[in-house]
């Protein structure tokens, strides 16, 4: 793969967890020392580089963008979903296009594990008591023993599963295809989730927002969870049944919820989900790595190199056209 008059990897614009996409460009310079790889820092400088770029790794192209990329190869999206970029007009260009899947396990992991343990222990309320200067001891719970499912069995469902090995517990997972298993204890389908939830502790939500999972933890699933049950939502807010979340933590149908998204998002001010002292609320940050950029950049180089063993942009690692 050599440059024709210009990189022949190009990075665009863009703003993630507030790290300079610079730090990307070192990595895949890094990872591929034969490739010129080039910044485009303005949007003339995008509009010049990109005909002879092979490989663009950014948010988005337009399908403007597209006809004027007459080299491209490869489209690397910094975003996981991909629903808002033009995949016809990559297909029909013959344009692989690949997607950020897998570069938020760890964190998003840690965060969910994280939420789990300060309900174990009770963190927000050693919290209160700790400003108000009160030594006095306090009820807690513990992990050990305990069942938590995970409603999701991608790369952050799995990563989830994997940081809870050690603590003694029972594993759940639900899955859209149930019969590709996964590495809980028991696996069911989004249509079992009932019967999936019965006896959790902890509820993880680590699935994509789509028709079959859009209110998917709706009042049933809140009458169905035992009333100690913790809700921990890293998934997308509407995933959650927001009147029925209200419901259940007003009639202590559940024991509290740690919410990193919401719906709507961002949560109004007014909002009552902020009045529960049972909740923890963080503004959609479970994602935040300072280690995004060397994670995709991994992705980015093992697929231009899987491209250039085979001699064809198929079967590449992320691959999703």
């Amino acid at each position: 793969m050599n440059a024709t008059d210009g990189p022949d990897v190009l990075v665009l614009r863009q703003n993630i967890h507030g790290i300079s996409p610079e730090r990307y460009v070192e990595a895949l310079r890094d990872r591929l020392p034969d490739h010129e790889v080039a910044y485009a820092a303005t949007p003339d400088e995008e509009r010049d580089l990109l005909p002879s770029a092979r490989v663009v790794a950014g948010f988005h192209l337009s399908e403007e963008d597209i006809a004027r990329a007459e080299n491209l190869e490869l489209f690397a999206c910094s975003f996981a979903g991909v629903d808002h970029l033009p995949l016809d007009a990559f297909e029909e260009r013959g344009i692989a296009v690949t997607n950020a899947s897998g570069v938020h396990g760890p964190n998003v992991a840690e965060y969910v594990v994280g939420g789990i343990l300060t309900f174990a222990r009770d963190f927000l309320e050693a919290r209160r008591r700790q400003r108000r200067r009160e030594w006095r001891s306090y009820k807690a719970h513990e992990l050990a023993g305990s069942t938590v499912a995970v409603v999701g069995m991608g790369p952050i469902g799995e990563s989830i599963v994997e940081r809870l090995q050690g603590f003694d517990v029972d594993t759940v997972g639900v899955r859209y295809n149930p019969e590709k298993g996964g590495p809980t204890d028991e696996v069911y389908g989004y249509d079992e989730i009932g019967e999936a939830v019965a006896d959790a502790s902890y509820l993880a939500l680590a699935c994509p927002l789509t028709e079959a999972t859009e209110h998917l933890i709706d009042a049933g699933v809140f009458d169905t969870l035992p009333t100690d049950a913790v809700l921990v939502n890293a998934a997308r807010g509407g995933v959650v049944d927001t009147d029925a979340l209200v419901g259940a933590l007003r009639n202590n149908g559940i024991r509290g919820a740690v919410l990193d998204v919401t719906d709507p998002e961002p949560l109004p001010e007014d909002h009552v989900l902020w009045t529960f002292e049972n909740v923890l609320i963080t503004p959609h940050n479970a994602g935040h790595t300072p280690n995004y950029f060397q994670r995709q950049a991994d992705i980015v180089s093992e697929a231009i190199r899987t491209a250039e063993d085979s001699g064809e942009w198929t079967d590449l690692p992320n691959q999703v056209v």
